[in-house]
């Protein structure tokens, strides 16, 4: 069934506008007419079931027929990552994760960072898409590009672990994510966590994480990560 975004849909409601982009889409492109079932999701866990009562290319009206809350997962997912100097890669990143399920995104700037400065409002609009194709009720916050000490300083050591491929001993994510209800990892750009940022991290007590043995695209090892916290968390329950 067709999915729309309402982020400013409140419970009890019984019936909603789309925005003049949205009802064009689904009057003028969808060729929606009255009657027509379609589903709203606000991002926040609410799923509404809906008719189309008037239908406007401007201004089109939907009556709620039904809703529900879709409680969060009894876990957190939630990946700290280096952007990609190509934002081709960065996206598809953002809508792979949201497809498969993640809390947070927070993007880091490092020493090695080839992109230092990143806009959020494109990165969003994928992430919503992905949310309505995927069926997921839950949109995940997505920070602002941050300094990689302000961000190592600032989080809770004891559930953030850190993902790089210098020597040194390191658990596997999944072996630390099954006893872990909030994780983050921490994925650095092309070319590394520098030696300085990895003793900061560890220093804070943060833990050190290998995903595997092949090396990685920042991307894919970004990724990686989010489809491994549930997997841990999956097989410790079953």
């Amino acid at each position: 069934m067709l999915t729309f975004f309402a982020p400013d849909l409140p419970a009890g409601q019984t019936t909603y506008l789309l925005s003049e982009d949205e009802s064009k889409h689904a009057v003028r492109v969808l060729r929606l007419g009255v009657g027509d079932a379609v589903v709203l999701v606000d991002g926040r866990g609410g799923v509404f079931q809906a008719a189309v009562a008037d239908a406007n290319p401007k201004r089109c009206q939907l009556h709620i027929e039904h809703e529900e809350r879709v409680a969060p997962r009894p876990y957190f997912v939630h990946v700290a990552v280096a952007p990609t100097k190509n934002l081709d890669r960065l996206e598809w990143f953002v809508e792979k994760a949201v497809e498969i399920g993640v809390d947070r995104i927070s993007f880091l700037r490092c020493a090695r960072s080839e992109r230092r400065e990143l806009k959020l409002e494109r990165l969003e609009k994928i992430a919503v898409s992905a949310l309505k194709q995927s069926g997921q009720a839950w949109l995940p916050q997505l920070d602002e590009l941050t300094d990689f000490a302000a961000f190592v300083g600032a989080t809770v050591a004891e559930t953030t672990f850190i993902a790089h491929l210098a020597e040194g001993e390191r658990t596997a994510l999944a072996q630390v994510a099954a006893l872990s209800t909030n994780c983050c990892v921490l994925i650095g750009p092309e070319g590394d966590f520098t030696p300085a940022e990895i003793q900061l991290a560890l220093g804070r007590g943060i833990r050190p994480v290998t995903l595997g043995t092949s090396r990685l695209r920042t991307e894919t090892a970004a990724l990686a990560a989010v489809f491994t916290l549930h997997l841990a968390r999956e097989l410790s329950n079953s």
